[in-house]
């Protein structure tokens, strides 16, 4: 008969009409065969009373946007001016938002890159050919020397 039913739906009903009985199956076919069950009951069941749990978790269906979600939401272009914002928004409106500003800060991001790579490439052909860094510190080091052997020998006399 298990293997005629072929489904957990058909197993479940089967179960559910007493046709099955659950000792009989194997452990991980009763899990299925007493969830098949109790959620084919549970559409006859009414709903009870909403517990205190369920109301501290409760979602809720709108939210009311701070200063910056406001800023957010009209640098995305979902509304021209602050005005036109409601005072309370859905969540999913507020997190689409938040995803397109962050995708505009990337795009910004990796655009000021390019421009500070270019800015260093010409910076670095504007010096001399044979100049390195390498050679800027040594003449640095010896500028620093020369003054320090002249202020030397000024001390001394």
């Amino acid at each position: 008969m298990l293997a005629a039913a072929g489904s957990r739906v058909c197993l479940g009903r089967l179960l559910a009409e007493g046709q099955l009985h659950a000792p009989l199956l194997r452990p991980a076919a009763r899990g299925i065969a007493a969830t098949a069950a109790s959620s084919s009951s549970a559409h006859n069941r009414s709903p009870g009373p909403i517990s205190s749990a369920e109301k501290m978790y409760k979602v809720p269906g709108s939210y009311k946007p701070s200063n910056f979600d406001k800023k957010i939401l009209m640098w995305t272009g979902r509304f021209k001016t602050e005005e036109e914002i409601p005072s309370r928004i859905p969540p999913e409106m507020l997190d689409t938002a938040r995803n397109k500003a962050r995708v505009k800060a990337c795009y910004l991001m990796i655009g000021l890159t390019i421009i500070a790579c270019f800015a260093v490439i010409a910076s670095a052909r504007r010096t001399e050919h044979h100049e390195s860094l390498t050679s800027w510190n040594l003449a640095k080091k010896a500028k620093w020397r020369e003054e320090a052997a002249v202020s030397a020998e000024f001390k001394t006399k």
